[in-house]
């Protein structure tokens, strides 16, 4: 009999405001306080939209680690998940700590209109989207060998990106331009011969950090938030 497992991706709650106005990437970066203390109904919608069991999954990054925490605080079964860098954020090298201002400012042809880069550039130091579509695909492949039904995922919104991409054949530019917003439900399924996607960026409404003026993706349709 051929199991199928199916993959429930979360993006990560939002970030603090002054972390919004660098590109960040791999960096560790602190939640926002705000939408956390906000947001506590969203925690409870996923809580008890989740399958049970199921196993846990988050990146050695601390704050898709803060929001599995969250969802566990808001009735979702106590565990420890299993730390997988594999779903980690793209990684922009020498890029990671510049200001998202200097992104915003370039020029069409070189960056995505979605993403602070081109979605066929490789930082200097850091990796292609391509790259990463590879690394989160075979991440998925690897989980999908196990023989726990239901995984639920705690990722960053490029990773989730490039898990549809490994999914539907995406190339990175098609997968850019797909939205996956902060503590948004993406839902993908694999089968013995393949993979279907269910749902992509299930949400509810919440409410944001103030950001300032240099942090603010306006007009350009950049996502910072990684």
């Amino acid at each position: 009999m051929i199991l199928t497992h199916r993959f429930w991706l979360i993006r990560h709650a939002l970030v603090d405001a002054k972390a919004l106005e660098f590109l960040y990437g791999t960096n560790d970066v602190p939640l926002c306080d705000t939408a956390m203390a906000s947001d506590t109904d969203r925690y409870a919608s996923l809580a008890a939209r989740l399958p049970r069991p199921a196993r846990l999954v988050c990146t050695p990054l601390s704050r898709t680690q803060l929001t599995a925490e969250a969802i566990i605080r808001a009735g979702y079964p106590e565990q420890a998940p299993l730390i997988d860098p594999a779903f980690v954020e793209q990684d922009f090298g020498d890029y990671q700590g510049m200001p998202i201002s200097g992104f915003d400012a370039r020029q069409t042809g070189e960056r995505h209109p979605f993403w602070p880069i081109h979605a066929a550039e490789t930082p200097p130091g850091g990796e292609s989207f391509d790259a990463m579509i590879a690394r989160v695909g075979a991440g998925l492949d690897q989980l999908a060998q196990t023989h726990d039904r239901d995984i639920i995922i705690v990722s960053h919104g490029g990773a989730i990106r490039a898990a549809i991409a490994h999914a539907l054949g995406l190339s990175a530019h098609q997968a850019l331009c797909l939205a996956v917003d902060n503590l948004s439900l993406t839902r993908l399924e694999h089968h013995g011969h393949g993979w279907r996607v269910l749902s992509i960026n299930e949400q509810v409404s919440t409410l944001a950090c103030e950001m300032t003026d240099a942090a603010s993706p306006a007009g350009s349709g950049l996502d910072p938030k990684q």
